[in-house]
């Protein structure tokens, strides 16, 4: 006799056919079978040794390096430096000019993209090298130059070229540095150094610095161009920023809350700088004093002429001015808008970016496009890249690892970053940087 299954529940046991079933008898009522339950939902009283694995507390870390290892941003690297450092430094690291809209419009530029990922490509091994002036760097990002470096912590412009050098990449030094240009070649004398110049009314003094610059083995000179007069940078007015910081009831109170800052501070040589003799006075009054507000393109001729290494034209924020600079001799151009830090709702250098490239593939230029401002993660780097950058440069990024943790906060910065591009590369597919094209990025609100 066949016997049928219904298909709502196939593990209810098969009924006979009711013509062999005899007549039901009165009886008690038989409950429903109750399913067995999994041995593995049961519950039970656990062993130790199946806690033991579980338990496994970590000491407290408080030292610097467990400090910066448990950072995994730069924008982590940042809460750091904040707690760590005082105002006045911090405010003139982490501030731009006037009300803050272009570094906060050049963050967001970076944000307001999409990657376009490709799939089924070999990324098993990523190459981030590159060449950059006709040179190596094993990452495509170099450190920028930095005013006043020993004043963010106290190993300056020592650590930042010792890192760069350690991960073979260039590092510019600010002719407002706080380091000379012999110490910093001789700190790092295996490293890429560069020199940035800020040409003076004094052209002596300028010519004097370039010549230093050569002498020490600078191989690129990176001149500044964006800085006629100082920008507004308000959180230095409030903060009676002046250099160097003077001790006021205010910072006094501040320091009550940063003792290892101010420590440093004071236990080690007062700041003096690559190119100037020692300064007392605000940022604003040093920039409007010393530097000439009269420079033309004749000026960019003469340091042509000059320097016989590469040159670089920083504060580029036109196509129109990245085609002239290239006309009068520049190797290189920096699109840069000064961080925010000069002029406010300047144009972003990263919307920019694709035009600049535009205008030197029509113009069969081979001059190296670079770009700073905004970025805080090796992704922003990437996508620069992407759009046509040969090279990045980072200011903020690294000042807030150097006032982290010095050194070794520096280095953070670096392997933060190069961890960032090497993942962000692998999950778009491509394993290297000549890999990378403007189909892997798109703007979405330009």
């Amino acid at each position: 006799m066949t016997h049928t299954i219904q298909p709502n529940n196939p593990e209810t046991t098969p009924a006979p056919d009711a013509t062999d079933v005899p007549a039901a008898t009165p009886g008690p009522a038989i409950p429903p079978t109750v399913s067995a339950v999994p041995a593995a939902l049961k519950r039970r009283i656990p062993k130790y040794s199946d806690l033991a694995p579980l338990m496994q507390f970590k000491k407290p870390g408080f030292s610097k390096e467990a400090r910066l290892k448990r950072a995994s941003t730069i924008w982590e690297l940042r809460d750091i430096a904040k707690r760590r450092t005082p105002q006045a430094p911090f405010d003139y690291t982490d501030g731009a000019a006037e009300g803050e809209i272009t570094l906060r419009r050049a963050r967001e530029a970076f944000l307001d993209i999409e990657f376009r990922p490709g799939i089924l490509r070999n990324v098993a091994k990523i190459d981030l090298g590159t060449e950059i002036l006709g040179k190596p760097s094993r990452l495509p990002v170099g450190i920028a130059p930095t005013g006043f470096t020993r004043m963010m912590q106290s190993e300056g412009e020592y650590a930042g070229s010792q890192a760069a050098e350690a991960a073979g990449i260039p590092y510019t030094l600010s002719t407002m540095g706080t380091a000379s240009i012999e110490d910093v070649a001789a700190a790092a004398p295996n490293g890429r150094n560069w020199f940035q110049l800020y040409l003076w009314t004094d052209r002596d003094r300028s010519l004097e610095l370039i010549e230093r610059a050569a002498k020490a083995g600078n191989d690129t000179l990176m001149v500044t161009v964006d800085t006629a007069v100082a920008g507004a940078r308000l959180r230095d007015v409030r903060n009676g920023m002046t250099i160097p910081p003077a001790l006021t009831v205010k910072t006094v109170l501040d320091a009550s809350y940063r003792p290892a800052w101010w420590f440093n501070f004071l236990t080690h040589e007062p700041l003096t700088f690559a190119s100037l003799s020692r300064y007392t006075g605000t940022v604003a009054d040093l920039i409007n004093s010393m530097f000439d507000p009269t420079l033309t393109f004749e000026d960019l001729d003469w340091l042509r002429e000059t320097w016989k290494g590469k040159l670089v034209v920083k504060g580029i924020q036109t196509v129109e001015d990245a085609r002239r600079v290239v006309d009068h001799g520049a190797d290189g151009v920096v699109l840069s808008n000064h961080g925010g830090r000069q002029l406010d709702r300047a144009p972003i250098p990263f919307h920019l970016l694709p035009e600049v490239k535009q205008a030197f593939t029509a113009d069969n230029s081979d001059a190296a496009i670079m770009l700073d401002t905004g970025i805080m993660g090796g992704a922003d780097i990437v996508a620069a890249l992407a759009l046509g950058a040969d090279f990045t440069l980072i200011g903020r990024a690294y000042l807030y690892g150097l006032m982290a943790g010095g050194r070794a906060g520096v280095d953070r910065t670096l392997q933060i970053l190069e961890k960032d591009m090497a993942r962000t590369m692998a999950l778009l597919g491509v394993s290297n940087i000549s890999g990378l094209t403007p189909d892997h990025v798109r703007l979405l609100n330009k």
